[in-house]
């Protein structure tokens, strides 16, 4: 995920104050804003309680670790109602690592989109497109340097350590579905680009917007091309999608899953399409010369990376550079040795 300059004054921040661990802020009738912690850089994820009736609604499950579960023991003990539903927005570990843990609390229902649930088994399994073994030899193929390879490869799969178990069987959710929740319709937004068929949902009797990762006020999410399906457009797809939230009414108030809540959809949908846009015109010149996407990873994230983070920006270089490709900006050299290099069109 990238930092993005300040936002424009078009956001609307309405809350001052941060729910504390194991506690939580009601931010709208029967909506309750937990914020647990994360052990890497994206120090936070944003978690939604919303009442049912006798029971609860999860929103998003966080990471799978004894803070975590001892956060959300304390906020449900605290309620006293159990759960009926666990909703997922997507297959990343911050976000379906407890699920199974807090499905089997109450005997609550876990409910995501096919998408979601299959690229979590896919990643957890390592099955092939999704294994550690091909992610390293796609970003070989891109020029990533032996030193980071090496750093992957004997990392192993880290996504298990955020999700130590996923669920066996799930409700499955289609754009455009409703779930009826405390009387109120949520309907099911279905984005792409982030993750294969991320799930946000819109309730407009209460004008808001749970977001998941799609549209944050401050970072960018990330948009990578994967192993498995090596020449895709993600960062098309997910323009596509943000634009399409533009739909919603723009004092629409957005649950992001991290930072803070906010209002002013139309104005953070602009600063992020102009991101990629500033984004993607810096690689195209760097490009004066064939480049593959390890030589431009200083080009988009001009820091020193660790591991963690290396895996995301190759990711995220690819999808760009990807992009640029389908645009007929840049075209594809592949020499004899399998390495992908790019270079303008003429």
């Amino acid at each position: 995920m990238t930092q993005i300059p300040a936002a424009s004054p078009a956001l609307h921040y309405p809350f001052e104050h941060l729910p504390a661990a194991g506690e939580y802020l009601e931010i709208a009738p029967g909506i309750r804003w937990l914020r647990m912690s994360l052990p890497f850089a994206l120090d936070h994820i944003n978690l939604w309680l919303l009442e049912d009736g006798d029971r609860l609604v999860a929103v998003d499950c966080g990471y799978g670790v004894a803070d975590t579960r001892e956060a959300w023991q304390a906020v449900l003990d605290a309620d006293g109602r159990p759960l009926r539903r666990v909703i997922v927005t997507h297959h990343h570990p911050d976000h379906i690592g407890l699920a199974t843990w807090l499905a089997a609390r109450d005997g609550a229902t876990i409910h995501m989109t096919q998408g979601e649930f299959l690229a979590a088994q896919a990643i957890w399994h390592q099955l092939p497109g999704y294994c550690v073994a091909d992610m390293v030899a796609q970003f070989a193929r891109h020029g990533l340097d032996p030193a980071p390879l090496e750093s992957l490869r004997t990392r192993g799969n880290a996504y298990r350590r955020g999700a130590p178990e996923l669920p066996a069987a799930f409700h499955r959710l289609f754009a455009g579905d409703e779930q009826d929740i405390g009387g109120r319709r949520w309907r099911v937004i279905v984005g792409y680009g982030h993750a294969p068929e991320h799930a946000s949902l819109y309730c407009a009797e209460l004008g808001i917007l749970i977001s998941g990762d799609m549209l944050l006020p401050r970072i960018s999410t990330n948009i990578s091309a994967y192993a498995a399906t090596p020449d895709d457009d993600p960062l098309g797809w997910f323009l596509d999608s943000l634009r399409a939230l533009c739909a919603l009414p723009e004092d629409t108030l957005v649950l992001p899953s991290h930072g803070k809540p906010f209002k002013g959809i139309r104005a953070r949908v602009d600063q992020l399409v102009e991101h990629h846009r500033e984004r993607s015109a810096a690689l195209l010149a760097a490009c004066d010369t064939p480049k593959s996407a390890g030589d431009l990873l200083a080009t988009l994230f001009p820091r020193e990376l660790d591991t963690h983070q290396v895996m995301f920006a190759m990711g995220e270089a690819i999808a760009h550079l990807n992009h640029l490709e389908r645009q007929g900006a840049l075209s594809r050299e592949v020499d004899a040795n399998g390495q992908i290099r790019f270079t303008p069109c003429r």
